[in-house]
């Protein structure tokens, strides 16, 4: 079984980790608008789970 020599420093950890995020945005349709929108976020005309938000 493989052995590293040295300690992986955490910059090396970090960049290597970066790569696993997440690419991709899940959409969800708004009940009164039909709009297309990401998830948790306000659609284009202000409806935030089929209410006027500002």
């Amino acid at each position: 079984m493989a052995v590293p020599k040295h300690k992986i420093s955490r910059s090396k950890r970090g960049k290597r980790r970066s790569h696993k995020k997440i690419n991709y945005k899940i959409l969800s349709t708004d009940i009164i608008t039909g709009e297309l929108h990401i998830r948790h976020h306000i659609t284009y005309k202000k409806f935030y789970k089929g209410k006027k938000i500002l």
